[in-house]
């Protein structure tokens, strides 16, 4: 695993001030019976985890997510669409 990659997903992750996908992620960990959910601080993308020390469990499935990406390519920046999956706390355990 990168830890750069870990990190900048960890980084955008707490940094993004969209909250457009809110409701999606609230709504699909709720039909999971997963309560307690707050994005940026229980919730991340699986990269994110890995930034924190923790590893998504084995059979675990997350909420998948639809983000937009800007990024810069010779010079110019484009937004893309992008899908993402993240995951809750309680689908993490500490690395060994």
């Amino acid at each position: 695993m990168n830890q750069e990659i870990a990190a900048q997903a960890l980084s955008r992750a707490r940094t993004s001030q969209s909250m457009s996908n809110y409701a999606s992620i609230i709504a699909g960990f709720s039909e999971r019976g997963i309560e307690d959910i707050r994005p940026r601080e229980n919730v991340f993308t699986y990269h994110a985890w890995q930034a924190l020390g923790r590893q998504v469990k084995k059979g675990q499935t997350g909420v998948r997510v639809h983000t937009w990406v800007t990024l810069e390519r010779s010079g110019e920046k484009i937004t893309i669409p992008k899908t993402t999956t993240v995951f809750h706390i309680s689908q993490t355990e500490p690395k060994c």
